[in-house]
């Protein structure tokens, strides 16, 4: 009789048999939304496939899970290729995915890369140009839907955190086609409300939800904003062109908020903690005076003012002292040099330099008396000029030159009758 009964176990691997051999299941191309998802240790990745009325269960092993180009999260849409299975041990169907894909996002993963590397070049995103968020603003602005959570959690964390600051939120479409120009005109609008702070942002969602924060003139209005700006669009693992431009970048819209302002608790505290130290430091300058002062009352100038006149005044007899000493010497130093000259041989007798250089000045004289060609002519010699020149050859006269003879007592000028060469060798 019980043996017409199956175990759970013979019927489960009866349906998993039929499952194998199912020509239609051992290749199964699905599109649909992650949710559920886990990433275990051992590298392989668990989740469910769902669309708006059904679910299935997945499951990816590490070999495949390596090759893929982006990180899958719940809420991603997703287009896989696998085969479905039955899994004995729960006795429920899965598809055991080998390819894994983001659905619709291709083109919009491009063209984010796109522009963010176009923006990066032109130093859209460098530190340099980014401002200083306030410690203590007086003023937050909201850029954001005016419903929903995102805008709820900004608003609470800042009136629990700093009820004294002021809020002024700007509704806007944080998503569709007109989002992107509602973006830039609420941050235009922005900057005429004395803002010392601006959040932009909106709550999670997918790539196509979130596309408005990836538009270049979002970025750019962002970029051009005189206002310090946290960005804080979707979830931690979310980024956008926003995230990169603006000053500072939130993961999530509470964390944004908990980044505009401080905490009224912490800043009461070190407000508290500043007095106390002020207090210390004033007392601590006021003793430090009063030993100053003390010091100074007991000093040996103050108690006994004219032995520092008198040490003054010994000292200023040494120096004088020194001084005349210093003045004696060097007049006695001089005297004895001035002794000295006197008694010196040349001093003593200045004759004997003359009569060197009167004998020096005669032997110069005699040198040159034997040079003078007046003295030669003097001899019976006489000396004829031609033209102020002396003639030393018949070859600087000409018949009827004209020439001047000089002699011992005289002048004689005569005329050249004849040149005659003489020949020697006679």
């Amino acid at each position: 009789m019980n043996n017409k009964y199956l175990t759970v176990t013979a019927i489960t691997r009866y349906l998993k048999a039929k499952f194998d051999l199912d020509e239609n299941l051992r290749n199964v191309l699905l599109k649909g939304e992650i949710s559920n998802f886990k990433a275990h240790t051992s590298g392989h990745l668990y989740f469910s496939i769902k669309d708006e009325n059904s679910k299935i269960n997945a499951i990816m092993f590490s070999r495949n899970a390596a090759k893929l180009d982006f990180k899958p999260v719940d809420g991603t849409k997703v287009l896989i290729s696998g085969h479905i299975s039955i899994y004995e041990q729960a006795g429920n169907y899965q598809i055991y995915v080998e390819q894994m894909m983001e659905d619709g996002v291709g083109n919009l993963y491009v063209a984010f890369e796109k522009l963010k590397k176009k923006l990066e070049i032109e130093g859209l995103f460098d530190k340099a140009h980014k401002k200083p968020i306030p410690k203590v603003p007086k003023r937050v602005g909201i850029i954001t839907a005016s419903t929903g959570a995102a805008v709820r959690d900004i608003i609470t964390t800042i009136k629990r955190r700093y009820p004294i600051c002021e809020i002024i939120l700007f509704p806007t479409l944080v998503q569709g086609e007109n989002a992107k120009d509602d973006i830039v005109r609420n941050i235009k609008r922005a900057e005429n409300y004395g803002l010392d702070v601006l959040i932009i942002g909106r709550g999670g969602g997918s790539i196509e939800d979130l596309w408005a924060f990836n538009e270049e003139v979002v970025a750019r209005a962002i970029y051009e904003c005189k206002i310090p700006t946290i960005s804080a669009v979707g979830h931690e693992i979310d980024f956008t062109i926003s995230d990169f431009v603006a000053d500072l970048r939130a993961p999530t819209p509470t964390a944004a908020a908990e980044l505009a302002v401080p905490n009224l608790v912490d800043l009461q505290n070190h407000i508290h903690q500043l007095n106390i130290r002020l207090k210390e430091s004033i007392l601590k300058k006021v003793n430090y005076q009063k030993l100053y002062l003390d010091s100074i009352k007991n000093s040996f100038v103050i108690k006994s003012p004219m032995l520092m006149y008198e040490n003054k005044k010994q000292t200023v007899d040494l120096l004088g002292s020194k001084i005349k000493d210093l003045i004696f010497r060097k007049c006695e130093n001089s005297k004895e040099k001035l002794s000295q000259i006197k008694k010196s041989y040349v001093f003593q007798n200045p004759q004997i330099l003359y009569k060197d250089k009167y004998v020096e000045i005669n032997n110069i004289a005699s040198k040159l008396e034997l040079l003078n060609p007046l003295k030669i002519i003097g001899r019976g010699y006489s000396v004829t000029y031609h033209n102020n020149q002396i003639v030393k050859s018949i070859k600087m006269v000409h018949p009827d030159d004209l020439l001047t003879i000089k002699v011992n007592d005289g002048i004689i000028n005569t005329k050249v009758i004849d040149v005659k060469e003489e020949k020697s060798g006679n």
